[in-house]
């Protein structure tokens, strides 16, 4: 395993998804920071956006001395399958005739990213993992972990996100898929082979995205009702290039996203959370978390508004081996488990005292 913290791409072969479609000569890239010595392996999930640069997007968690310290632990980050940051996604060629896949990308679930997850994991001679950790859509991930693999997963860290998708989330992200899809750039998602990119319907998604990611108090009390400095959004005549000061900042957001993600990942992603439901075909949802042997932590967000705080309650309530709780109390919201460093800080380095119950691994004496 190489842990200087280069990117790797890694060939799994052909991926078969839950629903039956098959992703032939899948890759999965991922980076890793601190020595590997068999049992102290750390997985960071990313949440929908993210990448494997975990040392940056958790900046002050990762590294000597922070919360998951590289000097006593091997963290490894892998980008998902279906995304755009080295791993096989819908911008990637296809095997049959190197153009990109667009819109013959085959849907994906939670399941089928743990499963390629697992796979790059195998390629790598691992056989156990100390932890797996993630936020968002990457604790989405770390509970089907704890579901499909529990013979390799010795912890889990489920942070801000549910059991399933309830309806009010696939309502939300519905919309953000939509305002993608019709984007005249869009081409049926095979937009890869023309100059167009469909950047008004991702911007559009981030902006509807951005505000379940932010707490209502926060954005109120960063921006109110202020214009937008040398602009005026109260004329006689409603002017787009007019805007309040907070209509500026998601403008700001959306420009950023389309620079570095990619529509089509942007939608596979969005619909893979979608199709989240740790009870499907597992008998329901109290049955799967009663089932859990992994002792897992939950973490919530006290004003989050994407994955409300009663439903890490719900996890913490009827998962089968309930390791802790913990409440990140902040008025930023759903990203606050990403921008809260000190909370974060102490609630990681208590659940690796947990998880290792007091005793991390010790390093092999080098020669």
């Amino acid at each position: 395993m190489i842990t200087d913290g280069s990117l790797v791409h890694v060939p799994i072969g052909t991926l078969r998804t839950e629903a039956g479609a098959e992703i032939p000569e899948a890759t999965i890239a991922y980076r890793a920071w601190g020595d590997f010595h068999g049992k102290n392996l750390l997985i960071v999930e990313h949440a929908l956006t993210g990448d494997t640069d975990a040392r940056s997007w958790w900046d002050g968690l990762i590294g000597p001395g922070k919360a998951l310290d590289t000097d006593t632990w091997c963290v490894l980050c892998s980008n998902v399958i279906g995304g755009c940051a080295g791993s096989t996604g819908p911008s990637s060629p296809h095997p049959k005739d190197d153009k990109p896949w667009g819109s013959r990308f085959p849907a994906i679930s939670i399941r089928d990213q743990v499963t390629a997850e697992y796979r790059l994991l195998e390629e790598l001679g691992v056989r156990e993992v100390q932890a797996i950790l993630g936020g968002s859509m990457g604790g989405a991930r770390t509970l089907e972990w704890t579901l499909m693999y529990p013979e390799m997963v010795r912890s889990a860290a489920v942070i801000a996100v549910s059991a399933r998708a309830s309806a009010w989330q696939i309502g939300i992200q519905s919309a953000q898929i939509d305002a993608i899809e019709q984007d005249p750039h869009w081409h049926g998602g095979d937009y890869y082979q023309t100059d167009e990119v469909p950047a008004a319907g991702l911007g559009t998604a981030r902006r509807i995205a951005h505000l379940t990611y932010r707490g209502e108090q926060e954005i109120d009390e960063r921006f109110g009702v202020m214009p937008q400095p040398g602009e005026n959004p109260l004329g006689p005549y409603r002017d787009p290039a007019q805007r309040f000061a907070v209509e500026s900042y998601l403008d700001y957001q959306a420009t950023k996203l389309v620079e570095r993600f990619d529509a089509g990942s942007y939608v596979m992603l969005t619909d893979a959370l979608n199709r989240h439901d740790i009870g499907r075909d597992r008998g329901g949802l109290n049955k799967a978390l009663a089932s859990i042997t992994v002792p897992t932590m939950i973490v919530g967000v006290d004003t989050d508004i994407l994955y409300p705080y009663h439903q890490q309650e719900h996890l913490s309530r009827n998962i089968g081996k309930l390791m802790a709780m913990a409440k990140i109390v902040s008025p930023v919201g759903h990203d606050a488990f990403l921008t809260e460093t000190r909370q974060m800080d102490r609630i990681l380095r208590r659940f690796l005292v947990l998880s290792c119950q007091g005793n991390p691994p010790t390093p092999p004496e080098k020669p």
